[in-house]
């Protein structure tokens, strides 16, 4: 389990504080696949919130010990129903060494975007297609052919 300073854990809190939880835990408490998710969400996101439903304070604690235990993540914050857990996002040297050479061409999977990344990529294709609408509407004014009047095209 991961220990942080007073002042990591502030600054981790306040980032967390806008964060809606991504992984529940109900009725059949920590199973391995609920685990899996955990572990999934903290790589792509790295500060994640978790609800936990139905159980007692003590519980929540002793379930949160588990998770950062298990998982080697770090508790930021136990409010209510609520765990927030930190861990640094881990590189996949695995899946980078055993990669063929046929995959090469094969497509990439999608990497996390923070949020300021993924808003800025929106402005920037918004911004490239209000630039190729204004081009095209620029186009079609000075393309406009003169009308013949007429159905046929006959004065």
């Amino acid at each position: 389990m991961i220990e942080l300073s007073p002042a990591r854990r502030r600054e981790l809190r306040a980032a967390a504080h806008h964060l809606n939880p991504v992984v529940s835990v109900a009725g059949n408490g920590l199973t391995p696949a609920v685990l899996g998710e955990i572990d999934r969400s903290l790589q792509a996101h790295e500060l994640i919130k978790i609800k936990v439903h139905g159980t007692e304070r003590s519980d929540r604690d002793a379930l949160m010990q588990a998770i950062c235990a298990e998982l080697d993540a770090a508790p930021v914050q136990h409010i209510g129903t609520i765990l927030v857990m930190w861990r640094e996002r881990r590189e996949e040297e695995a899946a980078a060494s055993s990669k063929p050479a046929s995959a090469v061409n094969a497509p990439r999977a999608a990497k996390a975007k923070s949020a300021r990344a993924f808003a800025a990529a929106a402005r920037r294709t918004a911004l490239i297609k209000a630039a190729a609408d204004k081009k095209r509407l620029a186009e079609k004014r000075t393309r406009s052919p003169a009308r013949k009047s007429g159905p046929l095209g006959n004065k």
